[in-house]
């Protein structure tokens, strides 16, 4: 989630284009207050809405989802997709038991797996094909998260990538030397998903920075090859 208004846009545009998303129902602005009051990372009111764009508009049947949180991207992707299965995988015990309530109260809950595990760990004894996967979690990892989810992502499938302006400060080379690591390795995924080849992707300025992309050919390794 985006720290402040004015990280990505100019004040006066963002405050515009808040007031045009459509009111969240009660669940939604529970979660968010949530989100905000205990310091959880949470994606924002317009990620989630396009979230639920993306997933009924690619008519998806299997997602995949890294960064379950409290379950705000998780409960967007399964009412945007309402004949969908999603698996959501996240390290953290406490975060996964909050989040099942609340995708129990979105009347979700059946048609979602949650996975207790780091995503490293469990994408590679997954099996595809998915139709949508969103990664939202360590950003130092991003890289290999997309190197794992791509071999089992459908061609045409699509991969959404959460915090890729990380509140404004990949924009900003710094003064000297010091910076820090999750930064650095957000700069250095950016043109990493930009020019892939196996993707069509671009970054937004939606929220902190949203990167969507859609497979367009196999990996190596899925027509055999080892990586």
């Amino acid at each position: 989630m985006k720290d402040r208004l004015g990280a990505i846009l100019r004040e006066g545009q963002e405050r515009y284009l808040e007031r045009l998303l459509p009111p969240r129902d009660t669940l939604l602005q529970e979660m968010e207050r949530v989100s905000q009051e205990e310091d959880i990372p949470s994606s924002d009111p317009e990620v989630g809405r396009m979230l639920q764009i993306l997933a009924a508009g690619s008519k998806a049947r299997r997602i995949l989802e890294i960064g379950t949180a409290i379950g705000y991207g998780t409960l967007c992707l399964a009412r945007g997709a309402p004949e969908a299965r999603v698996i959501s995988i996240d390290a953290d015990p406490a975060r996964l038991s909050r989040a099942k309530e609340f995708l129990a109260r979105g009347e979700v809950d059946d048609r979602v797996e949650l996975v207790e595990g780091r995503a490293l760990e469990v994408l590679p004894d997954l099996e595809g094909p998915f139709d949508l996967a969103y990664l939202d979690a360590i950003k130092s990892e991003y890289r290999h998260y997309l190197d794992l989810v791509l071999p089992l992502l459908s061609i045409g499938g699509m991969v959404v990538i959460d915090n890729l302006l990380w509140h404004g400060k990949v924009a900003e080379l710094p003064e000297d030397e010091e910076e820090d690591e999750t930064t650095r390795a957000v700069r250095a995924f950016n043109p990493y998903f930009c020019i892939h080849p196996q993707l069509k992707a671009m970054v937004l300025p939606l929220g902190d920075g949203l990167g969507v992309g859609t497979k367009i050919r196999p990996t190596v390794r899925e027509m055999g090859g080892p990586y």
